[in-house]
């Protein structure tokens, strides 16, 4: 999970097919039938399955957009993953832990899960996560490990992670596979009920908590994972929130004076992160429509700041 708790795709391909019209090619043939007898020499044979019957079809109306364009209902199946690292920056450290938990929405249970560390010489964040190098050397079947991990990314509907930006970024590097599923995050995107008393965006704890699972330990992988797992059983409301989860969103800056800055934290807005020297959330549309104060679309390739 990130550090501190600073701060998580299915795809279906369509193909169509070309099916051969028969009612045309008894037309054809027809077309061609002359009403005048030909020389014996010159008579060819009509094929014995164009002389069979064609059924009258239906005629199929042209499908409208608007009836066939439905919305995307809520993931069946989401992959709560969370990673380990000995620093912050995927440039200078790497990922030595990887938990995940594949987990059913419509019996709010979990359906499988997998950890295994991946070997490293040191470990900066050694006093955060407890990760001692010489405990990823011993010998463990971290490979098995990454494969079952993979199956259970092809399994699900929806990558999930607590801060996902963070974790997101150490997939592709190394022995980790890229990851191309959409990815939600359970602190950014999902939109907490008010009676919960949480922050805008609450810590992994702090969500436990709320929700009535004991926390019994921190930064390891699984066990994030698992406390996720466990909030997501006692959400009687899980597919409503994931579907506003799922809206399209983009990053905002409150447009606000110094005097007026708590309306943009009390809306879960952020100091300085991303956008330096600003106040600023990823918002949809729907959520843009609710606030009690102006903000402006940022332009995310000039404004942020460099990692």
């Amino acid at each position: 999970m990130a550090r501190g708790d600073a701060e998580m795709g299915d795809q279906q391909t369509l193909s169509a097919w070309e099916q051969v019209d028969l009612l045309s090619l008894v037309s054809g043939s027809v077309s061609v039938a002359r009403t005048e007898p030909e020389p014996e020499a010159e008579h060819q044979p009509v094929p014995e399955s164009f002389l069979d019957p064609v059924p009258d079809l239906p005629e199929q109306p042209d499908p409208s957009p608007v009836a066939s364009a439905s919305p995307p209902g809520p993931p069946e199946r989401l992959l709560i993953l969370d990673t380990e690292t000995t620093g912050l920056s995927p440039g200078e450290h790497r990922c030595i832990e990887v938990g995940a938990v594949l987990f059913s929405v419509p019996d709010r249970s979990v359906l499988s899960q997998v950890s295994f560390l991946l070997p490293c010489q040191s470990n900066a964040a050694e006093p955060v996560n407890g990760i001692a190098p010489a405990l990823t050397q011993r010998p463990q079947p971290w490979q098995a490990g990454l494969a079952c991990f993979e199956a259970m990314v092809d399994a699900a509907d929806l990558l999930l992670a607590h801060n996902a930006a963070f974790d997101q970024q150490w997939f592709g590097l190394g022995s980790l596979p890229a990851l191309t599923k959409p990815w939600l995050c359970s602190m950014e995107d999902i939109r907490w009920p008010q009676e919960r008393q949480l922050r805008s965006t609450p810590s992994v704890r702090d969500l436990a908590l709320a929700y009535g699972v004991p926390v019994w330990a921190a930064h390891r992988a699984l066990t994030d994972c698992i406390y996720l797992a466990q909030v997501f059983e006692r959400c009687d409301d899980l597919e409503s929130l994931l579907l506003q989860a799922m809206e399209p969103r983009r990053l905002y800056r409150a447009r606000l004076s110094y005097e007026e800055r708590h309306k943009a934290r009390e809306a879960g807005f952020r100091w300085n992160q991303p956008v330096s020297g600003a106040w600023s959330r990823r918002l949809s549309e729907r959520e843009v429509a609710l606030l009690n104060f102006p903000v402006a679309p940022v332009d995310e390739a000039g404004d942020l700041r460099s990692a």
